[in-house]
């Protein structure tokens, strides 16, 4: 006669009150607390140390669980605890989300083990505790390793090998696109901006600028910079350094703009039309060297976002200077006859640019 053994067991029920107390970094006594405090006595008729001894077991769910979440697909696939699909989806999603305080932090700056010490000073200036904090981090640096050197899609791939909704992946995204590239995002002056900012500015830069994007001729991964596209961009010193071509697109730009746009902010354009016209050109040269596009966010607000604060732009003067300024090339009769290709890569480039400056440009 065959022998067989049969293990029966129900599904694992996750407290997600609890699993955010765990998230958040509370001990087990703190989380005790804080679901007293809530009141869980009262509406459940439990003792004290029920309560004790729930979140405690809770607790031991939880970091058994862990090493499943810092590789979900393993989480499907684990025979320790039966937990349906659905409430997988919803421990990935949460164990992955962060505060977008604490990636602010660490926005641009390398992801490893020899800086994972910095994250004691990222807990302390955001008042977020410290375990919080370092799983943030790791989540981060677990993410970069896993993708950094995938071809194709970087939102997809993070989708893929993490289970994470769309939305979530493309945070994830902006976050290793910036790591690899190494962007400054701590000046001083750049401290206005949010992470919803750079996100924001990231996704533009991976869809328009990277090997991935739709206008490069290279099939690779989007977390690279087109190369081939920043020496390009460098033809566009044509614009301010050829006077027939500088008078051409600055007559233009005034002429699209006069009675459009408040007085003084028109005077100052015509006034400041090259110092306006070559930090756009100045930042497009410049990004084929690595300085330079680490720079990228601070050359933006020192030279452009900054002059047009201090001469009083309204958001809207901008749009419209950036606007006309972009589509008075096309017009230049020098460049439509002997360099449309220009014309491409101009566009390319200030497609994202233009937006890059508007979210950037906080009332």
């Amino acid at each position: 006669m065959t022998s067989v053994s049969v293990f029966v067991t129900n599904n694992t029920y996750i407290d997600f009150d609890v699993f955010g107390h765990w998230l958040n970094g509370l001990t087990v006594h703190e989380a005790v607390q804080a679901r007293f405090q809530s009141g869980i006595l009262q509406t459940t008729g439990a003792s004290p140390d029920v309560l004790q001894s729930d979140t405690l077991d809770n607790y031991r769910t939880f970091s058994l669980l862990e090493r499943f979440l810092q590789a979900p697909p393993k989480l499907a696939t684990q025979v320790l605890l039966q937990i349906p699909a659905a409430v997988q989806r919803k421990l990935i999603e949460k164990y992955y989300d962060f505060d977008s305080e604490v990636i602010r932090e660490i926005l641009g700056k390398k992801l490893t083990n020899r800086h994972r010490k910095d994250v004691d000073d990222v807990s302390e200036r955001t008042n977020i505790r410290l375990r919080s904090c370092r799983r943030q981090y790791d989540n981060c640096k677990n993410i970069f390793k896993t993708v950094e050197d995938m071809e194709g899609s970087l939102v997809n791939n993070i989708s893929v090998h993490f289970l994470l909704p769309e939305k979530l992946a493309k945070k994830y995204a902006a976050i290793v696109f910036f790591s690899n590239n190494r962007f400054e995002t701590g000046k001083k002056k750049l401290q206005y901006l949010s992470f919803d900012d750079f996100a924001y500015c990231a996704d533009l830069m991976i869809h328009n600028w990277t090997f991935g994007a739709a206008d490069s001729q290279a099939d690779d991964m989007d977390v690279e910079m087109d190369r081939v596209f920043l020496q390009e961009l460098r033809d566009l010193k044509v614009l301010t350094g050829d006077k027939d071509v500088y008078e051409k697109h600055r007559g233009l730009v005034c002429s699209a703009l006069r009675g459009k746009i408040p007085d003084p902010t028109y005077a100052d354009i015509e006034s400041n039309f090259k110092n306006l016209s070559r930090c756009i050109v100045s930042v497009a040269s410049g990004l084929i060297h690595s300085k330079e596009l680490k720079d990228f966010f601070v050359d933006l607000v020192e030279k452009f976002i900054e002059p047009c604060k201090n001469a009083r732009w309204s958001k809207r003067d901008v749009e419209a200077f950036l606007k006309a300024y972009e589509a008075a090339i096309q017009q230049i009769p020098q460049l439509k006859r002997f360099q449309p290709h220009l014309l491409i890569v101009w566009t390319r480039y200030m497609t994202t640019l233009k937006k890059c400056i508007l979210q950037l440009y906080h009332s």
